[in-house]
């Protein structure tokens, strides 16, 4: 995923279909300065973790 839509749907008040490893996750924060995302998966909010961006796809 590029950078800038990963901030876009991080800073975005609807949850977009965007999935880590065929399950889908929430943008918590995108970090500026490497390409890396604070996810968490919708069915376990409790465990946040951090994903390359290049393997986070967005399902439209």
């Amino acid at each position: 995923m590029d950078r800038l839509r990963a901030e876009e749907i991080a800073s975005s008040p609807k949850i977009c279909n965007v999935q880590y490893n065929g399950k889908r996750v929430f943008i918590q924060h995108v970090e500026e300065d490497h390409d890396v995302a604070r996810v968490y998966y919708l069915d376990d909010p409790a465990n946040e973790f951090e994903v390359q961006l290049s393997n986070i796809r967005e399902k439209r």
